[in-house]
């Protein structure tokens, strides 16, 4: 009878046994689990990311706007009488001086008027000798010499006024310029008053801004403009700040401001152009690039690299002029800001500056090993 016994003690020992084995097989394998994961996040690769290193420059405060270019002195050539286009003399683009004949119209009516007046005129003159020889013999009367002197003084009038039509046959130009449009050609007939040319000065050229009140206080006249003409990339024009509206419209909360500009070949009045007024300077900025700039809501701030890492420092930002930013407070001069690879840094994040030497990693993931071990 007491066999049976012994052989169930022993079944249960050596199954107690089995099951502590199963349960430290077990343990081990969760163990070796942990000691694998931890090297492996040790040696996460670094995030490669661009730098560029703060410097002092001389930056500029602008303000930038856009216009369409306009000549300040034009004119429309009116006939300032009728007749038969005989002659056109000049054509659209030419070059013309004031006074300069443009077109000549037909002068033979124009002559037979002054013909006219002045026999009727000479007439009247002898008439007048003849009286004044007459009233001093008392046989004409002052009231006819003074008919006689009114008619004639009439008569010179209209010689005049016929000379001066005769004149208006040979048309010119009111004002130096270049002949922006011709409206009639050889042979048209020409109605009196009608726009025949039209010449624009381009000695100067202006552009007029619409700018939000906020600017009228750094905006004066005489401040330099830049000028760039989507037309002529990569060419920039000197122009100069020529009026400021002392008032601002209610309607819009604009004022105007009108820039000026030297005439050159290549500005043409109609061209679309983009303006830079600078209203300030400073000489020795610390200045970023504008791609350094987080965007993260109200606060403004940039990635720097320290001892291999990624650490985020809030700035204080300037003027703006153009792709540079100045920075106020929260960099030195010669600390890197990350420019490119923003995007995936977090404080603290491990980087590799493209161009620098790598990263070593693999030290951290052996000793994560011996741990295990």
């Amino acid at each position: 009878m007491s066999t049976p016994h012994a052989f169930a003690s022993t079944g249960r020992v050596l199954t107690g046994a089995i099951l502590l084995a199963v349960a430290l097989g077990l343990s081990a394998c969760k163990g070796g689990g942990d000691a694998q994961a931890k090297p492996a996040d040790a040696a996460a690769a670094p995030v490669p990311v661009e730098t560029e290193v703060v410097a002092r420059r001389s930056v500029a405060a602008s303000y930038v706007g856009t216009a369409s270019l306009e000549v300040p002195r034009g004119a429309d050539v009116v006939a300032k009488t009728s007749g038969i286009a005989l002659e056109v003399l000049v054509e659209e683009g030419d070059t013309v001086r004031a006074g300069q004949p443009l077109v000549r119209l037909d002068p033979d009516r124009a002559r037979l008027a002054v013909l006219q007046s002045r026999a009727t005129m000479g007439k009247l003159e002898n008439s007048y000798r003849r009286a004044q020889q007459l009233v001093g013999q008392q046989m004409i009367s002052a009231n006819d010499l003074d008919q006689i002197k009114f008619d004639l003084d009439t008569a010179r009038a209209q010689h005049e006024m016929a000379q001066l039509e005769l004149s208006y046959t040979a048309v010119t130009a009111p004002i130096s310029g270049v002949i922006s449009q011709r409206m009639i050609r050889t042979g048209n007939f020409v109605q009196i008053n009608t726009p025949i040319f039209s010449i624009v000065d381009n000695a100067r050229i202006e552009a007029t801004l619409n700018v939000p009140e906020r600017e009228l206080r750094v905006l004066k006249r005489g401040q330099p403009v830049r000028l760039q003409v989507d037309a002529l990339p990569g060419e920039s024009f000197e122009g100069v700040v020529e009026r400021v509206a002392p008032i601002v419209e209610s309607r819009s909360g604009t004022f105007r401001v009108v820039t000026a500009f030297a005439g050159n070949e290549m500005l043409r009045a109609g061209m679309f152009g983009r303006i830079h007024i600078d209203y300030d300077q400073r000489a020795d900025a610390l200045v970023i690039p504008r791609s350094a700039l987080l965007d993260e809501g109200d606060e403004t701030a940039v990635y720097t690299v320290r001892d291999g890492k990624a650490v985020r420092v809030p700035v204080e930002l300037g003027y703006i002029d153009g792709n540079l930013i100045e920075v106020r407070s929260g960099l030195e001069d010669g600390d890197p800001v990350v420019t490119a690879g923003k995007v995936a840094l977090r404080e603290g994040s491990t980087v590799q500056v493209i161009g620098e030497a790598p990263v070593a990693a693999a030290p951290a993931a052996a000793d994560a090993k011996s741990d295990a071990k």
